[in-house]
């Protein structure tokens, strides 16, 4: 595979994952247009609920494209199928256990984050409205997941765009024109994810005919067959570890930020969030090359998976360079968009050079995160996780007296550990290629 191929599948995919975060940037910078910065706190406690929730389960996405794509190389019609209904099974059952459960969930996560009473009823707020799109949400990265895996990159492009589209309008009208408040960011999400999955189903329908032409109870019989949903299940808890891992070190940021005060939250929130459309822009060449080494692994192709991890190094070092110079130089008109309360700027902007940095130190570690998760070798993920969140937990402690530069520093020393322990996994992952291609 050349540098073209690669970034005929890179581009789209990033095009569609930069809008992923949109949901929480576009909640963020509404809010922070309105006089009170507990109403930008409120909306990162709320964001950051659903991302724990949500994040608990994102491996429902990551592993359903790689065994989409590995079914989609090996030309298995049957397993197409399987590969889209397993997962949506369990999306689904843990949306509705999110709506039933979301008390308890509210509750122990505003005690445990600790941020202020003003801050807390906005959250509560635009907790209990968006809450009621658990199914839909999770549904969701099943459908996106399929469509990436089976190399449908103009579907997934649509979905995304329009979804978000639609979360913008809604958002902007909701609180500038109908004066809604929060509330009104909250609704506007609940019917943007509420509409994604709607329409995904819609494009399923063409785009993943043979589901249709299954008899459903026959279908649903196979999806939960207990092996085959093992081994999916095997690689998701090594996922969902991961996962858990990321949570505890996000969460303990908005936790040990909300001690600094109101303000100092809400500067945290607006660099978070242009550091999430950061993330979600690597993710879409982390996609591209989950895509090729999915590919390689159906076809027992070496010379593929080589390439693979040779364009995911180049491209991953790329992106990190544009990104930083892009914020560096942008970094002044960006803040505005947030908020229009100079303190706010201006505290957000003391924090900024931190920020710099985190596409240098996290790209390779995003990037590879996509070939691994393409070979379902995710233990490794999990392991180089697991360290990265070590050391995570390590710095803060030690850094305490710098107060909010010092939790900067640990989140980049945090990021530098995912690519460091996770590239130390390449030799052994390039060695169980190898055999089971010969195999």
């Amino acid at each position: 595979m050349q540098h073209k191929q690669y970034l005929a599948l890179a581009l789209p995919l990033t095009l569609s994952t930069i809008t992923t975060p949109l949901l929480g940037v576009v909640d963020t910078a509404v809010v922070g247009q309105l006089s009170d910065a507990s109403y930008i706190g409120g909306v990162a406690i709320g964001t950051i609920i659903f991302n724990t929730m949500y994040w608990l389960f994102g491996f429902l996405r990551v592993s359903t494209s790689g065994f989409a794509a590995q079914a989609s190389a090996s030309l298995d019609t049957e397993e197409h199928v399987m590969a889209l209904l397993r997962p949506f099974v369990v999306a689904f059952a843990v949306g509705l256990l999110f709506v039933l459960i979301q008390q308890p969930i509210l509750h122990y996560s505003l005690s445990f984050l600790g941020a202020s009473d003003a801050v807390n009823s906005s959250a509560s707020t635009y907790f209990s409205i968006r809450i009621w799109g658990a199914p839909f949400a999770l549904a969701n990265y099943v459908i996106l997941g399929w469509l990436i895996g089976m190399s449908y990159i103009k579907a997934t492009l649509v979905l995304q765009i329009s979804t978000n589209v639609l979360n913008i309008i809604l958002c902007i009208l909701s609180v500038h024109v109908w004066d809604w408040g929060v509330a009104g960011v909250g609704a506007s999400t609940l019917i943007a994810e509420i509409f994604s999955c709607v329409f995904g189903i819609i494009l399923l329908r063409k785009y993943a005919g043979s589901i249709w032409q299954h008899p459903f109870v026959q279908a649903l019989r196979r999806a939960v067959d207990p092996k085959p949903m093992w081994r999916m299940m095997r690689v998701n808890r090594d996922l969902f570890i991961r996962t858990i891992c990321l949570l505890v070190v996000f969460n303990l940021f908005t936790a040990k930020g909300a001690e600094f005060g109101e303000d100092v939250l809400a500067a945290n929130a607006i660099l978070i969030q242009i550091h999430y459309m950061m993330a979600y822009f690597f993710d879409g060449f982390a996609n591209a090359s989950s895509i090729v080494a999915g590919r390689a692994l159906g076809e027992r192709n070496e010379k593929l998976f080589s390439q693979s991890l040779r364009l995911s190094l180049q491209w991953g070092l790329g992106i990190a360079v544009a990104l930083a110079l892009l914020f560096l130089v942008g970094q002044k008109w960006i803040y505005p968009l947030f908020s229009d309360q100079q303190h706010i700027i201006e505290l957000t902007a003391s924090y900024a050079n931190w920020l710099v940095l985190f596409p240098i130190v996290a790209s390779l570690g995003l990037v590879y995160y996509g070939v691994f998760t393409g070979a379902t070798e995710v233990r490794f993920v999990r392991n180089s996780m697991i360290l990265a969140a070590l050391l995570y937990l390590a710095a803060l402690y030690a850094l305490q007296p710098l107060g909010n530069h010092g939790l900067w520093i640990a989140f980049l020393l945090f990021s530098l550990g995912r690519s460091v322990f996770l590239i130390m996994y390449v030799p052994k992952l390039r060695r169980l290629f190898q055999q089971t291609a010969a195999a």
